[in-house]
């Protein structure tokens, strides 16, 4: 692996609800000159996915309750937009000076259980995560192979912040087409140290590399990566959460 390629595929329309994503992508990649080839990993971003399967809020909809109208006070959020955070979560995980850390049915922690209001749109709407990101992925990775019979991965992307460290990175919340995660336990490093705990969440990397081709204002919501030998196998992004045994922070 001596160069590995981040492409960012441009000319990817604005996506609706309902919209056939894989063939957006397909239409993006000839416009562009571009073919899939063995190897390559799709990064799409969170947003579009969620917009194709239809998960929008339209807040001028929502009621908050008695709770979110208590924790918008506190934190000087929107009601309407702190009900939806509690529809979406399994548990707050933290909630102090404006910020509201929750844990998705999905097992991530995530600033606002992932509701977003930005790149939707004019008016008061705001995205869901997908409901299964993994089966996602899947679902974009079976059409691209089957119109394309390149062998390839899918990586579904999200915007984290993280612990003890400033500014936000993006992350895999699905993943198709290969182990998310390279184990090195058992291999020896060139001193002749035998590693016992190393494992690399090469999906997360995967998808915050794709991250810069793809922006937050760039309007590129795919990226393609080629060159990286990633772990082939039957893997999904839930491999990447910490069972709540092993979690010290809890």
């Amino acid at each position: 692996m001596g160069e590995v390629r981040v492409i960012g595929l441009e000319g990817v329309p604005e996506v609706r609800p309902g919209d056939d994503l894989a063939g957006l992508i397909l239409a993006a990649l000839n416009r562009q000159g571009l073919q899939l080839q063995d190897g390559d990993v799709v990064v799409v971003t969170q947003k579009v996915v969620s917009k194709a399967e239809g998960r929008l809020v339209d807040l001028t909809t929502v009621e908050p309750s008695a709770f979110a109208l208590n924790i918008a006070s506190r934190t000087g959020k929107d009601p309407r937009h702190v009900e939806v955070v509690l529809r979406e979560s399994a548990r707050i995980v933290r909630m102090d000076r404006g910020v509201l850390i929750a844990e998705t049915r999905h097992g991530f922690v995530c600033a606002n259980a992932g509701v977003d209001a930005s790149n939707v749109g004019p008016g008061s709407v705001v995205t869901l995560l997908p409901e299964d990101p993994d089966r996602s992925a899947a679902q974009i990775r079976d059409r691209l192979v089957a119109a394309t019979g390149a062998d390839i991965a899918v990586i579904i992307s999200d915007t984290f912040g993280r612990p003890w460290r400033e500014g936000i990175t993006n992350v895999a919340i699905g993943v198709a087409g290969m182990l998310p995660i390279r184990s090195y336990v058992g291999c020896q490093d060139p001193y002749g140290y035998s590693l016992r705990v190393s494992n690399v969440a090469v999906a997360d990397e995967l998808a915050s590399a794709a991250e810069l081709v793809t922006g937050k204002l760039l309007g590129v919501p795919v990226a393609i990566i080629r060159g990286y030998d990633y772990p082939r196998g039957h893997g999904n992004a839930r491999m990447l959460i910490r069972p709540a045994e092993r979690d010290l922070f809890r």
